[in-house]
Parts: structure tokens; sequence; C-alpha cells
């Protein structure tokens, strides 16, 4: 079950990143131009280039802050009474937390429904759980046990769909015409299914 749960939410992470690129073209630019670099013309990119790639990563954290593939986390259960910020919460409450919430609160981030990933240049939090208000993989000992293999999957299979290939959209249809509704109980797919039209490109 849940190395179901890690193949779905790493294709849910996936979908929803080329489907913020194609919505985002001068973001599609700059992460092909970093690959170009980066690759110095070899025609794939291997994992040990993955760590030179600042803005793909950036790209990423981004995507997952507006779109965590599971946006309620694992549900807990207060061990005893407590109070937090002025709510009674009695002993044994199941509490769900809600990680989509958390990435689009303007308490924390400033300008959230703003696809920006140079925000994340400029502050110094990630995806290991340790600030609350950027959780996508959970915190504590709850957290995901599969973080960091989706993480590099995730960058290592985007690296190369995005270095051998330019990606459009299908004749007659616009980026205004993208819908970006959430479906899934459990797991946030897009709704509406993404269709792209991938054209070889030239890695030399």
């Amino acid at each position: 079950m849940m190395i179901n749960a890690g193949i779905d939410t790493t294709f849910a992470t996936l979908d929803w990143c080329m489907t913020e690129l194609v919505r985002n073209p001068e973001v599609m630019k700059k992460v092909k131009d970093e690959l170009r670099i980066v690759a110095h013309g070899e025609d794939l990119i291997s994992e040990e280039l993955l760590g030179k790639l600042s803005y793909l990563k950036v790209f990423i954290k981004e995507v997952i802050r507006l779109h965590p593939a599971g946006p309620l986390l694992l549900p807990r259960e207060s061990l005893q009474e407590c109070k937090i910020q002025g709510y009674n919460i009695p002993k044994q409450t199941r509490l769900v937390i809600n990680a989509w919430a958390f990435g689009r609160d303007e308490s924390y981030w400033e300008a959230p429904e703003q696809f920006k990933p140079e925000r994340f240049f400029d502050c110094t939090v990630d995806h290991k759980g340790k600030y609350f208000h950027y959780i996508p993989f959970g915190f504590g000992r709850r957290i995901c046990p599969g973080m960091n293999f989706s993480m590099a999957i995730i960058e290592i299979a985007l690296a190369n769909l995005l270095h051998r290939f330019d990606w459009s959209l299908p004749g007659g249809i616009t980026i205004e015409d993208m819908k970006m509704d959430e479906g899934g109980e459990i797991i946030s797919f897009r709704k509406q299914k993404l269709e792209l039209v991938p054209t070889a490109s030239k890695v030399n």
C-alpha cells in the first residue's frame, strides 16, 4: 500500500509540475536554460548533476507548496487535553492537518496564489518538516518515509523530460483553457487530464 501511495503521489506531483511549466512559459525557459548550461551537451541529466540545478529545485518546491500531493496529512490524536491558540482540544481528539491551506496562508507567504519559484531563493524554508507553514511531506515521526527518494525521482525525471523535449499544448488550446481544479480524496490529482505535445529538442 505504501509503495502504491508513493507511486501515485510522485505521478501527481510530476503532473502538477508539467502543468505549471506550461502555464508559466517564462519559468519553463529558466529551467531549460539551466539544464542546457549544466548538461554541457550531454544527452541525459545524470544524478550527479542534480545538485547544480538550483532553479529546478526551487521550481519543484513552489509546485509542492501550491499542490501538495497529500493535501491532508495523516490524522493525529491528542494524548491529553490541551489548548491551542484559544481552542480547547479534548483528550483523544482526532486532528487532521491541512497542508494545502498552510501553503497558501498569506500570514506566511507573500502573494501566496502567485506562482513564483524565486521566493525560495530568499528563504531557508525546506520541505523536511521543520517549518509548519510548509509541510508537503508531513512532519515529526509520521513524516513521509519516502520523502528523499520521491524528491530525487521527481528531479531526475523532470530534468530529463525538459532537457530532451520541448512541451506545448495541443493545437487550438490556450493557457486560459487549462483548468486547475483538483480531484481525488487522499491524493491531489488534476481533475482535468493534462495533454501536452512533446517535440525533440536539441541538446547540443
